[in-house]
């Protein structure tokens, strides 16, 4: 199973749930994160690529992600990036 897991699309239901998260924004940048925690998150709006473990993800609006606990990724903010967000303890 992947660390990183990226759906395209995201059922109404869902969506309704997600909408009641935080949203996080980040102005274009460029920096490590790691996750003390599995997160999800759901881009609004913007461009970014993560870098994780040799791979590359090009994330943009619409996108549903999961990032699993332990890893170590660059984020690369191409355009201003507005996300809900979601810490799986």
């Amino acid at each position: 199973m992947s660390k990183i897991v990226i759906n395209k699309k995201v059922n109404t239901d869902k969506l309704e749930k997600i909408k009641k998260w935080p949203i996080w924004e980040k102005d274009i940048s460029r920096f490590i994160q790691f996750y003390d925690y599995t997160e999800e998150f759901y881009i609004i709006e913007g461009k970014v690529t993560i870098e994780c473990e040799g791979e590359i993800y090009h994330l943009e609006p619409g996108d549903f992600v999961r990032i699993e606990k332990g890893l170590s990724c660059i984020w690369d903010i191409k355009e201003k990036v507005r996300k809900y967000y979601d810490f799986i303890k």
